[in-house]
């Protein structure tokens, strides 16, 4: 049985939004960095994996299912495992309790290993995953089909240093950035995902700009992340009115 770790916290001034709900995008970098210590307490740190094996994880799909997002000064419970791994994906479940233990965010990340020198995929290594004690299985956990969208809304964004993690890839996070911002301030204010499905496609490279692309129907939303005439990530989002 894979084994789980958790944390507790609360929710900071700085990472909440104009509602006081935690920003979704930083919720996904705490996510993350909880994920990092379980790994680095299990000997197997972001930079024991570069050190040893030239390799950093690369996440390539999100499921986030959210019943509520946690508000400032709120405490939370963040609990992570590493459900299952095949030969090219590992399969990590993130959980978000709060303080009556009640799941109120519940997300699926995929994950690959990725070479740094050689910039692109490796292979599943035994010896790194076998600490966390997952499931070896055949499964893929595919995502839904990503549309291609006919006639979207379109916003520019220009990449910024900042923008880029160690792998000298834009983080992850800002994806969401990009995404989310493009239904707009009006909407934004009354309205919280109740499930995003996130695909990353091809990495945004430092500099220029990028296209954020955006299609509605009713509380559905359809989403590209662009640049140089090539998609970068998808996106599908259900979204629900903030009860006041």
């Amino acid at each position: 049985m894979a084994l789980t770790y958790q944390t507790k916290m609360t929710v900071p001034f700085d990472m909440s939004d104009i509602n006081g709900f935690i920003k979704i995008p930083q919720l996904l970098l705490l996510s993350l960095q909880v994920s990092g210590l379980q790994s680095a307490e299990l000997g197997n740190s972001d930079k024991s994996m570069l050190e040893q094996y030239n390799l950093a994880w690369i996440v390539t799909d999100y499921d986030i299912k959210i019943e509520r997002l946690p508000l400032f000064d709120e405490e939370i419970t963040i609990e992570t495992e590493a459900l299952s791994h095949n030969r090219l994906f590992c399969y990590r479940s993130i959980r978000i309790f709060d303080a009556q233990g009640q799941l109120i965010v519940d997300m699926l990340a995929s994950f690959v290993m990725f070479d740094r020198k050689e910039r692109k995929v490796h292979p599943v290594l035994e010896e790194i995953v076998a600490v966390y004690q997952s499931e070896k299985s055949k499964k893929i956990m595919r995502g839904p089909r990503y549309q291609a969208l006919q006639n979207p809304q379109i916003q520019d964004y220009l990449v910024r240093f900042y923008d880029l993690d160690m792998n000298g890839h834009v983080n992850n996070s800002k994806y969401l950035d990009w995404i989310l911002e493009a239904m707009g301030s009006e909407f934004l204010e009354d309205h919280i995902p109740e499930r995003i499905q996130l695909k990353y496609v091809k990495e945004v490279q430092a500099g220029g700009l990028i296209e954020s692309k955006l299609e509605v129907q009713g509380l559905q939303s359809s989403h590209e992340i662009s640049s140089n005439g090539q998609i970068n990530a998808q996106a599908l989002v259900s979204w629900k009115q903030i009860k006041r």
